[in-house]
């Protein structure tokens, strides 16, 4: 598995960088909800590598993804997917594209938590527009009613990336979604706990200094 993008050389957000310390940030949402147009520029802006969990996912199975829904069928795919992810979360400074269904597995949080989880967000008719022009297979919308399908899974998966640390409705082109995300990183990132002027005192019952915790 390649391990991603090359990182910008002249990031546009050192001090966001910076604040984030090497964290991994994740994008989930639905296909079609652009998670990989937004993570290229995200990525730039930031000096981070970027990385597609499909495209890596498809690359460590030596097949399409079709093919593997196709031989594996969906609970083969997302156990790939799920060690996919665990390989991820040992990298650190990377935007992640992950695969729309990557939240209904309580293990992908587990990885996903080690970094900052981004929904983004866009309306069901905004979906289905966008994948009716991408040539992508999608097996999961391979069916007679693509827009009912889309309903359903939206239906069963909104509540899962509503557990994300941010949510982002789209609004514009990619780089005016990256940006919105970078705007609002900042809310949910702490500042770093300053060190105590002087050595912290160790105090027993009564009152009295002590050495250590011993």
């Amino acid at each position: 598995m390649a391990p991603a993008d090359d990182a910008s050389p002249c990031p546009s957000h050192r001090d966001l960088a910076r604040r984030l310390d090497g964290l991994n940030i994740y994008l989930v949402g639905m296909m079609g909800a652009g998670k990989s147009a937004v993570g290229r520029p995200l990525a730039e802006a930031l000096g981070y590598r970027f990385i597609d969990a499909d495209t890596a996912l498809a690359e460590v199975a030596g097949r399409p993804i079709a093919e593997i829904f196709a031989s594996d069928g969906e609970d083969g795919f997302r156990a790939l997917e799920t060690a996919v992810l665990n390989g991820i979360a040992s990298w650190h400074s990377l935007v992640v594209a992950t695969g729309g269904g990557a939240v209904t597995r309580p293990e992908n949080w587990g990885h996903m938590r080690q970094g900052v989880v981004v929904w983004l967000d866009a309306p069901a008719q905004e979906l289905l527009r966008r994948l009716a022009a991408d040539p992508t297979p999608r097996p999961l919308l391979d069916t007679p009613d693509p827009a009912a399908r889309l309903e359903a899974l939206l239906h069963e998966r909104r509540p899962l990336y509503a557990q994300a640390d941010l949510t982002v409705a789209q609004q514009g082109q990619p780089t005016a979604v990256a940006q919105q995300v970078l705007e609002a990183l900042p809310s949910v990132l702490r500042d770093p706990t300053p060190a105590p002027a002087e050595p912290v005192r160790l105090q027993d019952a009564d009152g009295q200094a002590r050495p250590s915790l011993n």
